[in-house]
């Protein structure tokens, strides 16, 4: 039983010729740039930032924004390279299958589904508290059973997803402009209030800038981190010891520059715009989050900062309360967008994998008039409003952040072996300091999987039990490169 047969990168290229499983060229280095900063520009800029500060990092906050953007870093200079060279939909697993084979390419395939999925379920619940909370400042109170705390019906997130997956399905260009659009909405609701509350900042609220450590109370049961349990470490607030903790945490504000990647088929000159995309949106968004949290922190003491709403509060303490209402459009601008990409991402791995026969190959087919997996996108909206309309997903988003970090391990070894396997493949952007650079971005990624809790451990274990036994019940059999190898 051969599961780690490669597919050849010439092979993957080929397959997307197929007329029935063509996708359109239609993105330029601006629109990957645009969806790389629509998907990572979320809740995390306006509630993060004060969270951490006053929890784990104090002003200091702006350090750990800087490291986890360095580990973001590692691996984007990886997925760089592997888009660049295989332009191929499925991002993370197509790269897998291209270098560790077809069984290592599943369980990659399986874990971006978990991710994506949670990932725009989780996003869309939290667009629906900021629409409600909108109306609300407004006049317009929404029934208890739709939104709020506890809803029997999340309808306001089911209705956004189900027009997002409508702007999907019709065409990956008017995808992209209607990014445009909301980004641009909040970027400009950022820059605004990053230039309004430099008038209210206070120097003295930068002392100490790294606050004295502290340990923090032990988190204990399976809510403790794995690295605690492994080592019998103390977690620590605040000092160096904080930066480096709230990387851990702000380090999922950065989720989502890999998903441009995923788009790399519908990329007009992929070789020489995903790079510029990947690299490009993660710089700028590095910037605006340290920005906000250099101002965030220097409005208002960090021990005073709100951890619902810091950034809005702040605003609110220095007699600004216009901001808050401000922050709400910014934030729901923002989540539209994540939710939209997300959705784009799951679908475009999907089509990878069914192409390949590893799940229904028929869902795979291209709409004759848009171009999109139209089959996929419906299915995928179809579960993701049921997921954020009927179930509680607040315990399940740390598996988003394991199922992300595991794909940038993966990713990065890859880059070591293709080099290896394959040195004569063209490539037009070359990660630097190969095998040093892949080594440190393995190392960062699995240091931040060792902070996680081990029951999120536990669950992610359990959905690879599930995607394994998949494998070898229906992927195995129905793989198009076991019929090649069959053949042979």
């Amino acid at each position: 039983m051969d599961i780690f047969r490669t597919k050849s990168v010439e092979q993957s290229i080929r397959d997307t010729e197929e007329p029935e499983h063509r996708l359109r060229k239609r993105l330029t280095a601006t629109d990957l740039t645009v969806f790389g900063i629509g998907v990572i520009v979320g809740t995390g800029i306006f509630v993060l930032t004060g969270q951490v500060a006053k929890q784990t990092a104090g002003p200091a906050v702006a350090l750990s924004f800087v490291v986890a953007a360095v580990v973001c870093g590692l691996a984007a200079l990886c997925y760089a390279e592997f888009a660049s060279t295989i332009p191929v939909a499925g991002s993370a697993y197509t790269f897998s299958f291209a270098t560790l084979g077809e069984f290592p390419a599943w369980i990659i395939g399986w874990d971006l589904l978990l991710e994506l999925a949670l990932a725009g379920a989780v996003v869309a619940v939290g667009w629906s508290g900021y629409f409600a909370s909108l109306l609300h400042s407004i006049g317009l109170t929404l029934p208890g059973w739709m939104a709020g705390e506890d809803p029997v019906v999340n309808v306001p997130a089911m209705v956004v997803v189900a027009i997002l997956t409508a702007v999907l399905v019709l065409g990956i260009k008017l995808s992209s402009r209607v990014n445009l659009v909301i980004v641009m909405i909040k970027v400009a609701v950022i820059l605004l209030v990053i230039i309004a509350g430099l008038f209210f900042v206070k120097l003295a609220n930068y002392t100490p800038f790294i606050p004295e450590p502290v340990a923090s109370p032990a988190v204990e049961g399976l809510r403790a981190p794995l690295i605690q349990v492994l080592f019998g470490t103390t977690p620590v607030a605040f000092g160096v010891l904080g930066i480096f903790s709230a990387a851990a945490i702000v380090f999922f504000a950065f989720i989502g520059f890999d998903i441009v990647a995923t788009a790399a088929e519908e990329t007009i000159n992929p070789q020489r715009d995903l790079p510029r995309g990947i690299i490009g949106s993660l710089v700028i968004c590095t910037l605006l989050y340290v920005a906000v949290s250099l101002v965030v922190v220097g409005m208002q003491k960090y021990d005073q900062l709100s951890t619902s709403a810091p950034l809005a509060d702040a605003f609110t303490a220095v007699g600004q309360s216009w901001a808050a209402a401000l922050i709400s459009i910014g934030a729901i601008a923002g989540l539209t967008t994540v939710v939209m990409i997300l959705m784009l991402g799951q679908s475009r791995v999907l089509f990878a994998m069914c192409r390949d026969g590893l799940l229904p190959r028929g869902l795979a087919k291209v709409h004759p008039k848009y171009g999109t997996p139209a089959r996929l996108t419906v299915i995928i909206g179809v579960v993701t409003a049921l997921l954020s309309g009927f179930i509680s997903l607040s315990e399940l988003a740390e598996l988003v952040n394991i199922g992300t970090l595991f794909a940038f391990v993966v990713v990065a070894v890859g880059v070591v072996i293709l080099r290896r396997t394959r040195p004569d493949l063209p490539r037009s952007f070359r990660t630097p300091l190969v095998p040093l650079l892949p080594v440190l971005a393995v190392l960062a990624c699995f240091y931040l999987m060792l902070n996680l809790p081990v029951e999120t451990w536990l669950r992610f274990l359990v959905w690879m039990a599930i995607g394994c036994l998949l494998y070898f019940f229906y992927g195995y059999r129905h793989s198009r490169v076991h019929g090649i190898h069959t053949m042979k």
